[in-house]
């Protein structure tokens, strides 16, 4: 096994950062069948009740800003929670074409039975990163984006829905 110690004395290699990649890519996939198999949800889903817990009234854009999703993907997530009866949206009262979300009892027991972190195990290691590694980790990403012509717009769908 390669520990952090191993890049200090030898060159990085294709293989080597292959294998780091698939070690993130890994214990992502692993919590996202986690928490599917506990409480039948996917992450994104999960993601998503949190968020409305935690902001009872919050509206379709700020769901979307909060998981920092596109709009339409936030609207699907919305579906999925109401037909499963997790959540109930009225619309606002002084503008009838927003929404406004809020948690049902359902929806407080299936967050009662996640293994957390509700947000993903990525974006929790992120956030303990130092500013200055992520900054670095940001800017050898966007040149790995270029590479591979990859859609940046894929950055807006969380990882659990892919």
């Amino acid at each position: 096994m390669l520990s952090l110690q191993d890049t200090s004395e030898h060159p990085a290699t294709t293989a080597q950062v292959l294998r780091r990649f698939r070690v993130v890519f890994n214990a992502v996939r692993s919590h996202f069948q986690q928490v599917e198999n506990q409480v039948g949800l996917g992450s994104a889903q999960v993601w998503a009740l949190s968020v409305v817990r935690d902001q009872p009234g919050i509206g379709m854009g700020g769901l979307a800003k909060g998981m920092d999703i596109h709009q339409s993907t936030a609207s699907n997530l919305v579906k999925a929670l109401l037909r499963k009866a997790l959540i109930r949206m009225d619309k606002a009262p002084e503008d009838w074409r927003n929404v406004r979300l809020h948690i049902l009892p359902s929806g407080i027991a299936v967050l009662d039975q996640v293994p957390g972190p509700f947000a993903g195990v990525l974006p929790l290691a992120l956030g303990k990163l130092p500013q200055a590694s992520l900054q670095r980790l940001d800017q050898d990403l966007a040149e790995l984006i270029v590479l591979l012509k990859a859609d940046e717009q894929a950055g807006g769908i969380p990882l659990a829905e892919q």
